[in-house]
């Protein structure tokens, strides 16, 4: 593992704790008047267009016909079926509650990891995590009520949960695939081919027909710009530092801070609704990532780039 100053690693993962956070919000405003799928699909072309030649002028060796087979794989899940999942689920559920049901994804992959041949099996403190996890997820998108407010949409969060789930089994793929040596081209790789996966996920549900480019606002173009240089470049490029410099499970602590920024800039920016029973489940399932990260250290993929 390369050493690092602390002050470069605690910068990193500030921005990643933000700019991850913050995508959520800035996904919700994209699509207010861009399709969803189309507008994940801009994104990531944009970006991988952006990371590919820059990956290669750095001395990357071309791709081999087999990189690009895992890359489909991989975005096929991670950004078709869970990022896209998302995008198209946050014209539905809040970006804030959205943040928090990704931050579910370690559960997910506690699963996966065990379900999988010589899997490593859960202990007692990573359990009872996952009893909290399922707990706080009853607790936001059951029928009960909590300070008179209903309960989130249940197709949102069907979608929600199976786009954490696919990202999660992609990220658990990730690990083995074969891909190029240079994390920074196998990333450029993948999200070209999940920027076209998105599009035709979208043309192929009508979004075509119900795009209007006139129509598109200046806050969903600003948007945009902000998820594919920031949140697809800078706070990646970032993360992926961090795995090479910190422990896996420091660099995912992620998953559980992500939410609390979502779910306050949500109420601060977009006046979405802040409630008791949403800070009650807040604080429940970040408490459960909290167990389950803490417990495995270490042990989390070194693939599981953030879902937003």
């Amino acid at each position: 593992m390369t050493r690092a100053e602390p002050w470069k690693i605690a910068a990193a993962l500030a921005s990643i704790y933000f700019i991850w956070g913050s995508t959520y919000l800035a996904i919700r405003f994209a699509i207010e008047t861009i399709p969803p799928f189309l507008m994940a699909g801009t994104r990531f072309i944009l970006a991988g267009v952006l990371l590919y030649p820059w990956a290669r002028w750095r001395g990357s060796a071309p791709p081999q016909p087999a990189h690009w087979k895992s890359a489909l794989i991989i975005s096929g899940l991670l950004l078709l079926g869970g990022n896209g999942g998302v995008s198209w689920a946050e014209q539905r559920v809040p970006s804030g509650l959205t943040a928090l049901m990704i931050s579910t994804v370690p559960l997910w992959m506690v699963f996966l990891d065990w379900l999988r041949p010589k899997g490593t099996r859960p202990g007692g403190q990573v359990f009872i995590g996952l009893a909290a996890g399922l707990i706080g997820m009853i607790l936001l998108v059951g029928p009960g009520e909590i300070s008179g407010q209903s309960s989130v949409d249940r197709l949102g969060a069907m979608v929600l949960i199976l786009a954490a789930l696919s990202w999660s089994i992609g990220s658990i793929y990730s690990r083995s695939a074969l891909l190029p040596p240079s994390p920074l081209l196998a990333t450029a790789m993948e999200m070209l081919m999940g920027g076209l996966l998105l599009w035709a996920a979208g043309l192929a549900t009508g979004e075509g027909a119900r795009l209007n480019i006139s129509g598109v606002s200046l806050l969903s173009l600003a948007s945009l710009a902000y998820l594919v240089f920031f949140g697809s470049i800078i706070a990646f490029s970032a993360y992926i530092w961090l795995l090479q410099v910190t422990t896996p499970a420091r660099a995912s602590t992620y998953a559980f801070v992500n939410p609390v920024v979502a779910l306050f800039l949500g109420w601060l920016l977009a006046g979405e609704p802040l409630t008791f029973r949403t800070l009650i489940a807040a604080a429940i399932i970040v408490l459960a990532v909290m167990l389950i990260t803490t417990a495995r250290q270490g042990q989390l993929p070194q693939k599981a780039e953030a879902i937003s």
